[in-house]
């Protein structure tokens, strides 16, 4: 029973809660990447923080270490050649990988809000399989792989097939098909 991990904040909040800049530049992020809250931000700066102490800690190790380091940020299609492109690293190149901007960007929803319902609302695929977390975070691999899922059209049969039917009726050729779903 010892194996219970204790769950960890993914984040810490800014240190003064109402500055004014800092709110506005929030706003901003907000409304080009549809977010739901502040806290997503936040999440994605603590993020970006960690790869910027990574990649500073592996300043004085082997080139073996550094190379694994870079060729997970390129495989999660973040373009790292050296130390110096971690450290220049921004919010935004985080939340452009996100699942919730490749769907808008690929044209398969309006509006990035749009974009975050058709994901919450498991309407999207990724590589087949449905993925519902908007932050999903794309990889180059799984970058053309982005697809929505088919949508089963039921036909109500409109008032001018009525008509039709009963006009086959009279000439007493009726032909009728079952259709099972």
């Amino acid at each position: 029973m010892g194996d219970i991990k204790r769950k960890r904040k993914l984040f810490s909040r800014p240190k003064k809660l109402f500055d004014r800049t800092r709110m506005d530049e929030e706003n901003v992020l907000v409304k080009r990447y549809g977010l739901k809250n502040k806290r997503e931000i936040w999440k994605v700066k603590s993020a970006v923080s960690k790869m910027r102490r990574r990649a500073k800690a592996l300043i004085g190790k082997d080139d073996k270490k550094q190379r694994a380091f870079f060729d997970k940020l390129n495989k999660m299609g973040i373009a790292a050649v050296d130390i110096s492109d971690v450290l220049a690293l921004t919010e935004e190149n985080l939340f452009a990988r996100r699942l919730q901007t490749f769907v808008f960007k690929k044209k398969l929803a309006h509006t990035v809000k749009e974009a975050r319902q058709l994901i919450v609302h498991k309407n999207v695929l990724v590589d087949g399989k449905v993925v519902n977390i908007p932050s999903f975070i794309v990889t180059l691999d799984l970058e053309d792989k982005i697809s929505l899922k088919e949508r089963k059209v039921k036909i109500k049969p409109s008032e001018d097939d009525a008509i039709e039917v009963k006009e086959d009726v009279a000439a007493e050729e009726v032909v009728v098909e079952e259709v099972k779903e």
